[in-house]
């Protein structure tokens, strides 16, 4: 019998495909709220983290801009969030790896969706005073915990589930969600902005999309509570013989360090793409409106253009590396934003760059981060054996994603404020993506191609 005979068979497609609809509907919840949060981050910064009598609620709603240090101050609970993702990631990533991927999805979506809801409902600081922003930080941290241990749990689902020469494919959903929720957020923040008045969107309006999470986290509650767990035995215990299927596995009398070098590389080869996402996707519209003095509405139309780009490279990316492989993919999307960052940001802020201009600049941003996202999450659960795999992959994301995505709004915003220069986010994106390009070289041109580990 050969190692091929051991490995588990492809599963049925109707079941992939339900696997893959389970495991990507608690990412679009997920992105729907990160998105929401960094279109209303000087919403929030009025309503929780600026002093009463300051620049707060009803400065802001006359066209005022929340204060620099409140704006700083908001970001830096969203960066708090992040830097508990692999706590989440480690916790949760050995809950899925010990047994199962199911009660792990259960879980996370269920505390994401909680703490979403909650944020609308807390009173501001002008109701309870400085207990506000704690709270607020509080539930951050909660869905910072939730979210770190979803990223493993449903690429994992997804990939494991892939047909053959598809993982790139499936993986790429994962992704993909990820722009249907920021897209979502964008676009009802859009919305508000549009019918409701600047007022009641500062004193109860922004509620709302926090409070649209809750039907969809139930949703999406649904849909994992019938998942089955991806096809293969489970992983042994801990002292069990290790079967032919894992034969290529680092061995387990050295697999710390094999484990934290992966982890390390894996950081290394997604930084460009956690730098630029959220830079480009999340951290835009507050830059537009306070550096370079767009209106609330422009810049959220500059998001949702920039997360359409995103969205319609995502799966042809994913597709892409399942027939070239990730590296040239990958690769391709890391220089093309370290080349293109700070044309595309001149774009923006020319005075004389035309409507139709304006809007390339953001679709073609949103396109070269697509390019990353798209391969990323099948290349990391390909670093890893399947034991591991939960945890490696959540924890390689969660690290690289509060280094560089959760720091990208506090330094953008502080180091703008400080040095005046309104070129801050094409420098850090494009330096984090150069950065990444040599590691992003180290994946070999047959990953793809080779059965899970």
């Amino acid at each position: 019998m050969t190692t091929t005979d051991l490995l588990p068979a492809p599963p049925p497609h109707a079941a992939a495909r339900r696997a893959l609809l389970a495991g990507s509907a608690g990412n679009l919840v997920e992105w729907y709220e990160f998105g929401v949060y960094g279109c209303f981050a000087t919403v929030i910064a009025a309503n929780f983290f600026s002093a009463p009598g300051g620049s707060g609620a009803g400065a802001t709603a006359e066209g005022a801009g929340p204060g620099a240090e409140a704006l700083v101050a908001t970001y830096a609970s969203f960066a708090l969030a992040f830097f508990f993702r692999p706590v989440g990631a480690l916790l949760f990533g050995r809950i899925g790896d010990r047994f199962g991927r199911r009660p792990v999805l259960v879980l996370v979506i269920g505390l994401m969706t909680l703490a979403t809801t909650l944020i609308g409902l807390l009173p501001t600081r002008a109701d309870i005073g400085a207990a506000a922003p704690w709270l607020l930080t509080f539930l951050r941290v909660v869905q910072g915990l939730s979210a770190g241990g979803e990223f493993g749990g449903a690429v994992s689902v997804m990939v494991e589930y892939a047909p053959p020469g598809r993982r790139g494919l499936y993986g790429a959903w994962q992704s993909f969600t990820v722009a249907l929720g920021l897209l979502a957020g964008a676009a009802t923040a859009a919305a508000l902005a549009t019918v409701l008045p600047a007022a009641a969107l500062y004193a109860w309006g922004w509620r709302i999309p926090f409070l649209l999470a809750l039907p969809l986290g139930l949703i999406a509650l649904w849909l994992r509570t019938a998942l089955e767990e991806p096809p293969g035995a489970p992983p042994p215990a801990p002292g069990t013989a290790v079967t032919a299927g894992e034969a290529t596995a680092p061995a387990r009398t050295g697999p710390v360090r094999e484990q934290v070098r992966a982890v390390g590389l894996g950081i290394g080869r997604i930084m460009g793409w956690s730098a630029a996402g959220y830079t480009f996707l999340v951290v835009l519209p507050s830059h537009l409106q306070s550096a370079l003095g767009a209106s609330f509405r422009d810049a959220l139309l500059a998001t949702t253009l920039v997360n359409l780009g995103f969205a319609a490279a995502i799966l042809p990316a994913g597709l892409l590396s399942d027939r070239v492989g990730r590296r040239p993919v990958m690769l391709g999307g890391a220089l093309g934003v370290a080349v293109s960052a700070f044309p595309l940001l001149h774009v923006l802020q020319s005075p004389g760059a035309s409507p139709q201009a304006r809007a390339a600049a953001v679709l073609a941003a949103g396109a070269l981060v697509g390019l990353l996202a798209g391969p990323g999450p099948a290349m990391l659960a390909e670093m890893f054996p399947r034991r591991v795999r939960c945890t490696g992959l959540g924890l390689s994301y969660a690290l690289a994603n509060a280094v560089f995505s959760g720091c990208a709004g506090l330094f953008v915003t502080a180091l703008t404020a400080r040095t005046g220069s309104t070129a801050v986010p094409a420098l850090y994106a494009a330096t984090a993506c150069a950065l990444s390009a040599p590691a992003l070289l180290t994946l070999r041109a047959d990953d793809h191609r080779e059965p899970l580990r």
